[in-house]
């Protein structure tokens, strides 16, 4: 039986247009939930004070770069952790602007779920749809549409209603399994962690209460067995000194002792012996879980092996097609050869083909646009030196992505999700 309770911890990301109120909004989490230490408190009380405002601008706790201080603007992914008795969180807070939508990649690649802020004022906007549009093709399934910003427009149900309407008539597009919608005042804190006595006609959830109770449990793959060997521990010990256990981080499935497994590329097959942790022996193993699986038979696995089900494998090859966000200032050489990482298997690799450009406003293929470059998403082609073991990011969002780095400067150019 699966214990759930590793899921505990929700990682969810932000987005939306400039002066939405993302920061404000993620502040304000931060401070209702009692997340805040007194000395950043008493930092962002002199700094308000300093700005002339006669609020504590709950902005500051996440805008921590200068540049974003002095802008009043995010212009990178700031990450910050906090937890309530129900549950841990890490937040990305991710920039509005469209020259960073990069970033806004990086953030959500690994988020369960994405908040996106829409002003009440204006409604649904050009970002509202490009940053719904990354979060579907990134695979996240909870979106959480907040309308903010209500107390400017004397909490009404009527302008909530049309905003509702309106991202519901362009989310019929979208591969997204679960939306909620919430009207919320970050600024005056209606709806985030405490129910608001503004809008006594929404009858939801507050905005913690949502992420604190949002079932993401079923998120990961647990049919597909993939454990990527990240490195072979033998201790050479009197105590230990036959020891020889695979270490790693499961990307998907359960494993169990006794389970006859196959590891790739060799196709050698034997059974798990046991599945060791720090605390001791455990009966089952499953995604996102880090262990050491040993095995009954003495074979050859190194850094980079898959250990997999006999009858459950996933693909193998050379020539990958991916949908890859250029990350990086040059723009993609088809001449050059990069440096490949995919769960644990570093190669070589290059690039064959670019077949076309996403508009990311709405998702429509520009096939006589080859030139790709930063925060420019394309599918493309590559070839690598030595196969990879992978499954489709829609399937597996772990064996389903890479990144490319270039050679020369060690800089990532690239996160790609293999089709």
């Amino acid at each position: 039986m699966i214990d759930y309770k590793a899921n505990e911890l929700l990682r969810f990301t932000t987005a939306g247009s400039v002066d939405d109120g993302k920061s404000t909004l993620i502040g304000r989490l931060l401070y209702d939930s009692k997340a805040i230490f007194e000395d950043q408190l008493e930092s962002v009380k002199k700094t308000s004070e300093s700005r002339g405002f006669d609020y504590l601008d709950l902005s500051l706790f996440t805008d921590g770069l200068r540049a974003e201080r002095e802008q009043s603007i995010t212009i990178d992914v700031a990450y910050r952790y906090f937890a309530t008795p129900k549950r841990k969180f890490i937040i990305a807070d991710t920039p509005g602007h469209i020259q960073y939508t990069r970033n806004m990649v990086t953030g959500a690649s690994t988020a369960n779920l994405a908040i996106i802020l829409v002003d009440a004022r204006h409604g649904v906007v050009e970002q509202t749809c490009r940053h719904s549009l990354i979060a579907s093709l990134l695979k996240i399934n909870h979106i959480v549409i907040c309308v903010n910003k209500m107390d400017l427009v004397d909490y009404s149900q009527e302008v909530y209603d049309k905003i509702v309407s309106d991202y519901k008539t362009f989310a019929s597009k979208l591969e997204v399994k679960d939306i909620h919608f919430l009207p919320i005042s970050a600024l005056k804190g209606d709806n985030v962690v405490e129910r608001s006595e503004n809008m006594d006609w929404y009858e939801g959830s507050t905005l913690l209460y949502l992420l604190e109770n949002v079932h993401i449990g079923s998120d990961n793959n647990h049919i597909d067995c993939r454990f990527p060997v990240q490195y072979v521990i033998r201790p050479q010990s009197d105590d230990h000194h036959d020891y020889r256990g695979y270490a790693g981080r499961i990307a998907s499935g359960v494993f169990k002792p006794g389970d006859e497994v196959c590891v790739l590329p060799s196709g050698f097959t034997s059974k798990i012996k046991s599945i060791d942790t720090f605390d001791g022996k455990i009966d089952e193993a499953f995604a996102p879980m880090s262990v050491t699986i040993t095995l009954e038979d003495n074979i050859d696995v190194s850094r980079g092996d898959m250990i997999v089900r006999v009858h459950n494998q996933p693909k193998t090859g050379q020539d990958i097609e991916v949908i890859v966000c250029w990350l990086n200032n040059k723009p993609l050489n088809m001449n050059a050869k990069y440096l490949l990482m995919h769960t644990t298997k570093d190669v070589k690799a290059i690039i064959k083909e670019i077949n076309y450009k996403i508009d990311i406003n709405t998702l429509h293929r520009m096939e006589d646009d080859k030139d790709i470059q930063m925060n420019d998403i394309a599918r493309i082609k590559l070839r690598t030196t030595l196969p990879l073991f992978y499954d489709s990011y829609s399937k597996n969002r772990n064996t389903g992505s890479l990144i490319l780095i270039d050679e020369g400067t060690k800089e990532t150019v690239a996160a790609g999700m293999i089709i």
